[in-house]
């Protein structure tokens, strides 16, 4: 990067649970001066300003009406997203916004025109989408080394950080719903989800997510904070290999499994057999840079550049398509929800 360009300067506007991993990449990121962070918190705004010697506020107004702030970054909690994202689009900042980048179709798609409007960058924090092993994942997708993908599916379970605002749903299932468009590079033609609410009976803390995409793909999602073990795996599986990617594994991360079935014979006859094959185990090597400074990065660039970022606020707005028709299914009972349909629905 031309050390001669201008720092681009950043408020974040949230320091609590996730919000110091972003303030530490920017932080350190060339090209980028975290000159603000807003808190309601006094303590996590004196931690902060130890940490980063930038100006600290509790008034969000102060960022949004200095002209020498550049961009936002919005790490708080779920609901304050679309709001907070919407005043910052309106005041001509760039923004990165943790995910979800709403809670409705009908408040993504604004915030999705409203940065069209003002000609600014919007960025949705789906993080691993910048993750070597999924990109490893994604290429091998690409290429057909799988054969026929067959189906998906993944647990991101673990025992603690449970939350009333929001059910695990929207809090830990935008994760998995983001590889799964990645790798597939579509929508589901259908959603249905089940839960339950097993700690205070006020937001389902378990999810049962499973996305129905074309030619018969299927992909299963289980989501939950209550659960015995910190548990973070996604398996896909073809007709002629299947790949493990666990992203708590010290080493091994992503496992490519030789091994499938697929179907032979005269299907006008109905004289179909079924061709098993197993053979080696590969583990490949694979760059283990942290995803969240390759995120922060391009949330830059995209900035200098004009281009649009890998997920941009349409990305974005596809896994809160998802997500909202998942909790239509949620609230009635498990049904099967059409997104087609749905989205007609939604506007």
């Amino acid at each position: 990067m031309n050390s001669q360009l201008k720092p681009i300067r950043i408020a974040q506007i949230g320091y609590g649970y996730w919000g110091p991993n972003l303030a530490r990449n920017f932080y350190q990121l060339p090209g980028a001066e975290l000159a603000y962070l807003v808190d309601a918190n006094p303590d996590a705004l004196a931690k902060a300003e130890q940490l980063y010697r930038c100006q600290t506020t509790r008034v969000i107004t102060d960022v949004l009406d200095d002209p020498a702030i550049d961009a936002l970054v919005i790490a708080t909690p779920a609901r304050s997203h679309y709001a907070l994202t919407k005043m910052a689009l309106l005041a001509g900042k760039h923004v990165f916004v943790e995910k979800p980048l709403a809670m409705s179709i009908a408040e993504g798609r604004e915030l999705v025109t409203l940065a069209a409007t003002q000609g600014v960058t919007l960025m949705v924090g789906h993080v691993f989408e910048y993750i070597p092993a999924v990109r490893y994942i994604k290429a091998a997708v690409g290429a057909g080394e799988l054969g026929d993908l067959y189906y998906l599916y993944s647990r991101r379970v673990n025992l603690g950080r449970v939350q009333s605002d929001v059910n695990a749903l929207w809090s830990i299932a935008p994760h998995d719903i983001s590889i799964a468009l990645y790798l597939l590079e579509q929508l589901p033609e259908a959603v249905s989800c089940h839960g339950a609410a097993c700690l205070h009976g006020q937001v389902e803390d378990v999810i049962f997510l499973t996305l129905h995409f074309p030619g018969n793909v299927l992909c299963h999602i289980h989501v939950s904070w209550l659960d015995p073990s910190k548990t973070r795996e996604m398996t896909v599986v073809g007709s002629r290999k299947m790949i493990v990617y666990d992203d708590v594994s010290a080493e091994g991360k992503v496992r490519i499994y030789d091994k499938g079935a697929y179907r032979k014979g005269d299907p006008i006859y109905g004289e179909f057999q079924y061709k098993l094959h197993s053979g080696d185990i590969l583990i490949p090597r694979i760059d283990m840079r942290e995803p969240l400074q390759e995120e922060c990065a391009h949330f830059l660039e995209s900035i200098r550049s004009g281009a649009k970022p890998l997920t941009d606020g349409e990305n974005g707005l596809r896994v809160v398509t998802v997500l909202a028709a998942g909790q239509q299914s949620l609230d009635r009972g498990g049904a099967k929800i059409f997104l087609e349909e749905f989205m007609q629905q939604a506007g």
